[in-house]
């Protein structure tokens, strides 16, 4: 009995012994300013990998996507907006939930793991192969001003394949679910080598949806034409009945992590028409500084304000849309810088990344519009996750405007203007060292807008606001100070201009007018002793 008994408790423990351990629930990772796919080629391989955004910053390998999961926090809620941009997403109405908040901070697709050269016309095929979820998943990247290009989707008629350039980042991208549950989604990422050999990796990605609820104010739901899908049951997507790839949209280069950017000589001048360039404070010492990162080479150089006038030529030119009040009537033109990268477009942005601000900073850096001079009227806007405008600065309303900008954040926004023209921007940036000093730069940005206009214009008298690196040369009241001294608010420059002109008139009336009367009193106008007659 004793050794039945004996013997039993032995099988027990040898069960218990060799019983797998549960497995570990994944680490979440929040989807802001991450890289959610990261190709990389490594031989006739590629690996897909998740980045989040330090990761992204530090272009360091990233996370197995099979040990994270993406949400449930940091998404938006919200419905498809009516009208025919967001119709991939559903009816008008219907409640869906985008993995990214629609801030500044969306994440992308990343390909600076494959050198150009490596693989048959510098592409890879992104693939959504299956999708195991309660509901219908779309990626999509916001293209303009309202406007959505879809990458690829579960959904009917969507496409399942993206087309993206190697060593690049395809920027403002958006992964939207309209059910609440847990997701795998299959990505395959392919190319082919020089030597006609095929690359491919594949990885499974787990996304939490939360509970849809959008805000109170949006219209009512539309009913859904679409058969319900059990919760984890495996879809193997078919192909549409015409699949085709879509080209993604054209996003910024990459540079090289390990390399750090330069610092150009202060006479080099350039126009910039196209590529990507950010605005951003440089911290040495006390001194603090407002220059443009021109990531147009590699390593990127920092380069004065006053050294740069980036050109918007006709081809941002476009027609406001219905909806768009805020930047004119429906039909109206405007020249339009958007918040992701076209190709032969400039596509500014602005940063707080670089090493002597995280390192140096504390709190948020304020970013201050103090004025803008120009013909005609500018914005600065965002577009939310489903095209919804967020506007961050408009001249129509009153100076100074102010946006908080956390460190380390790398931002893009809709840059509008109404006239063709040329327009200087005064910005400051402030911010208080870990030392507690409060430092603060203002200088002037130039945009030169239209093939009308000469960019080289907008060098010289007025092209900077000064304010100096010590950041002691601003006061902080009033307009920026600098070579063309206060700068008034848009469409006010004629009329300083008919004054001063008016003013001239008015001196040079009254000098006639003395003039006259001196001659009919027989005197000079030179002031000499009159010459009495004979």
């Amino acid at each position: 009995m004793r050794a039945g008994a004996a013997g039993l408790a032995v099988a027990v423990l040898a069960l218990t012994a060799g019983a797998a351990p549960a497995a570990a629930e994944p680490s979440p990772v929040t989807a802001a300013g991450a890289d959610l796919v990261s190709v990389a080629l490594d031989g006739d391989s590629m690996s897909l990998r998740v980045r989040d955004a330090a990761q992204a910053a530090d272009g360091t390998a990233g996370h197995d996507p099979a040990e994270v999961i993406l949400g449930p926090n940091g998404g938006l809620a919200g419905r498809v907006p009516p009208g025919k941009a967001f119709a991939f997403l559903g009816a008008p109405g219907h409640a869906v939930w985008s993995l990214s908040t629609g801030d500044t901070r969306f994440p992308a697709l990343d390909t600076t793991g494959i050198r150009p050269g490596a693989v048959t016309d510098d592409k890879v095929a992104l693939t959504l192969r299956s999708v195991e979820g309660p509901g219908t998943f779309t990626a999509y990247a916001l293209s303009g001003l309202g406007t959505a290009t879809v990458l690829f989707g579960s959904g009917p008629n969507l496409p399942r394949t993206a087309q993206l350039p190697v060593g690049r980042r395809t920027g403002a991208v958006v992964w939207a679910f309209d059910a609440a549950g847990d997701y795998r989604l299959t990505l395959t990422a392919s190319a082919t080598l020089r030597s006609g050999q095929e690359a491919s990796g594949e990885a499974t990605y787990r996304v939490r949806v939360p509970t849809i609820s959008p805000g109170e104010q949006a219209p009512p739901p539309a009913p859904r034409q679409q058969a319900p899908r059990p919760a984890g049951q495996l879809h193997a997507l078919a192909a549409p009945t015409a699949p085709q790839p879509v080209a993604a949209p054209e996003p910024a280069a990459a540079a090289p992590p390990a390399e750090k950017a330069a610092t150009a000589s202060a006479d080099v001048r350039q126009v910039i028409a196209d590529g990507h360039v950010d605005m951003g404070p440089q911290l040495a010492g006390n001194g603090w500084t407002i220059r443009i990162k021109d990531d147009r080479t590699s390593p990127p150089v920092w380069r004065e304000t006053a050294d740069v006038v980036l050109q918007v030529r006709d081809n941002a030119k476009i027609t406001v849309p219905a909806g768009a009040d805020f930047l004119g009537k429906p039909g109206d033109t405007l020249w339009l810088l958007p918040q992701s990268q076209q190709s032969g477009i400039v596509w500014p942005g602005w940063n707080t990344q670089h090493e002597s601000v995280v390192s140096g900073v504390k709190g948020n850096v304020t970013w201050t519009l103090r004025g803008v001079n120009g013909p005609g009227r500018f914005a600065l806007f965002l577009t939310g996750s489903f095209g919804k405008a967020d506007v961050l600065f408009d001249s129509a309303k009153a100076f100074p405007q102010q946006l908080s900008i956390p460190l380390n954040t790398h931002a893009h926004g809709n840059w509008a203007f109404s006239k063709p023209g040329l327009y200087r921007l005064a910005v400051q940036m402030s911010g208080t060292t870990t030392a507690g000093k409060a430092v603060t730069d203002t200088r002037t940005l130039t945009i030169a807008v239209g093939d009308s206009t000469d960019p080289k214009s907008g060098f010289g008298s007025g092209s900077d606001s000064g304010g100096g690196a010590d950041g002691g040369a601003n006061d902080g009241g009033g307009a920026a100070r600098g070579g063309g001294g206060a700068l008034p608010r848009t469409g006010a420059g004629w009329v300083l201009t008919a004054v001063a002109a008016g003013a001239v008139l008015v001196a040079v009336g009254g000098l006639l007018v003395l003039l006259s009367r001196r001659r009919r009193s027989g005197r000079l106008w030179c002031g000499a002793a009159p010459r009495r007659s004979p």
